[in-house]
């Protein structure tokens, strides 16, 4: 941790602590430095500005990155100034409040301690470290004293993607977590992915029949989403420095060196995304990251959405597919108006992947996540033709001459392609399942 931000989250203590009017800012500063700097008025009216009434309910994380965002904050620490000092380091509690309404509707988990967390989590207390990795700086090499296997995949655009799967007892107590803490807190409404009752399907529906439609792609969506940002979260919900601070190592990770620093990895990726994974992320592969990630996600959808409607246009988001669709108002602003998104990721912690931007007009054919939707939902012809003569031919000449591939699970994976066209295009996948239905398997 930089010195920069040791102050920053020192001077958010303080903060919290004391009085939260501009003027108690200014002298919760100017004690805490030991100095009245010429920022310092600067910093707090902003600060003040940004958090208003709901000050308290700002996490020192939070507090902080505002004061690391500030530019005055900032140029005091360039070369050849006097970088501030903390002078008084404040000791006290923050200010407590009042539990929100909307948190106490929700009816989480009562954590108070780490012991309690350790009882609900089934874990002996003094395994609970060993499981958050709060002592490790640098996780293990030994494969059998790792928490994750690693698997590197090949992405469709290019690139390599790791999946990080916990084993079984730290699965276990991601999904306990997931199940009966993270299910309980809806995410935005404009999250489709990860969610009961939602799917590609119901994110690609809303921009059916629209006269544009914007695709906009996150870069590295879940390693881009650090340990600070879900300590925050789970801060936010109520729960203990201790206690968030458990649940966010619980749940987030860091690739150890030795599965970054093979040859073939260094070279297919990029130094960012390297050092990316060697900061504690939310890995792919954990069952409470995507519910996770949605939830850390909030602000951006938000924002998101609001400036969708200040076009009278829609938004919504399926993992790190961000899809806007309107009328006239969209298309006279489609120019500007991916920069303004980009900007808001930017600020909300998350950059665009711009090569995968794509605007697609009415005349072209509009697709999200796979789907068709320039009329209503539906699958490409030349997919939907494909699978028809597949399973045409299974059905003249046996499933075993189509399965090029070798697929150990080829009815299962022909079947898994039928389902998916009849969730998108009723009438069409019941085509598709009639023929199906006539396909003999006795051979395989």
């Amino acid at each position: 941790m930089t010195p920069k931000k040791l102050v920053a989250l020192a001077l958010a203590d303080t903060f919290l602590a004391r009085d939260a009017s501009v003027a108690g800012l200014i002298e919760s500063a100017t004690w805490a430095f030991g100095h009245k700097w010429r920022w310092i008025p600067s910093l707090c009216k902003a600060i003040h500005k940004r958090t208003g009434e709901n000050f308290y309910y700002f996490s020192r994380d939070e507090l902080a990155g505002l004061i690391l965002d500030h530019r005055s904050f900032n140029d005091a620490w360039k070369a050849g100034g006097q970088a501030p000092q903390i002078a008084h380091y404040c000791l006290s509690l923050p200010i407590a409040t009042e539990q929100p309404r909307w948190l106490s509707a929700l009816s989480l988990p009562a954590l108070a301690t780490a012991a309690d967390l350790a009882r609900w989590l089934n874990t002996p207390l003094a395994d609970l470290d060993w499981f958050a990795d709060q002592w490790r700086d640098n996780p293990a090499t030994t494969t059998a004293l790792q928490h994750y296997h690693h698997r590197w995949l090949e992405k469709k655009s290019g690139g390599l993607r790791l999946i990080e799967i916990p084993k079984s007892r730290l699965r276990a107590m991601q999904t306990q977590i997931l199940r009966n803490l993270l299910d309980l807190i809806p995410p935005h409404q404009a999250a489709h992915g990860f969610r009961r009752a939602h799917s590609s399907v119901t994110h690609a529906a809303l921009h059916a029949g629209k006269r544009v439609a914007i695709r906009i792609d996150l870069k590295n969506f879940f390693t881009s989403i650090p340990a600070a940002r879900v300590q925050a979260l789970f801060a936010k919900l109520g729960y203990s420095t201790n206690v968030a601070g458990a649940l966010a190592r619980i749940c987030t990770y860091r690739t150890p060196s030795h599965v970054l620093g093979q040859a073939e990895i260094v070279k297919a990726l990029p130094r960012q995304e390297r050092m990316a994974y060697r900061t504690r992320h939310l890995p792919q592969g954990s069952p409470s990251s995507p519910a996770l990630a949605n939830l850390c996600a909030f602000r951006l959808d938000i924002r998101l959405d609001a400036l969708a409607k200040s076009l009278d246009a829609c938004y919504s988001r399926y993992a790190d597919d961000l899809v806007f669709s309107g009328n006239a108002e969209l298309e006279q602003a489609m120019d500007r108006f991916h920069v303004q998104v980009a900007a808001i990721a930017r600020e909300e912690g998350f950059a665009v992947n711009t090569r995968k931007t794509r605007m697609m007009r009415a005349g072209t054919r509009q697709q999200v996540t796979g789907i068709v939707v320039n009329r209503h939902p539906n699958i490409a012809r030349k997919d939907f033709d494909i699978l028809k003569a597949i399973l045409t031919n299974c059905i003249r000449h046996g499933p075993t001459s189509q399965n090029r591939e070798q697929r150990p699970n080829f009815q299962q994976y022909l079947g898994g392609k039928v389902a998916y066209t009849q969730m998108v295009n009723p009438q069409r996948g019941n085509r598709l399942r009639q023929l199906f239905e006539k396909i003999v398997w006795a051979d395989q």
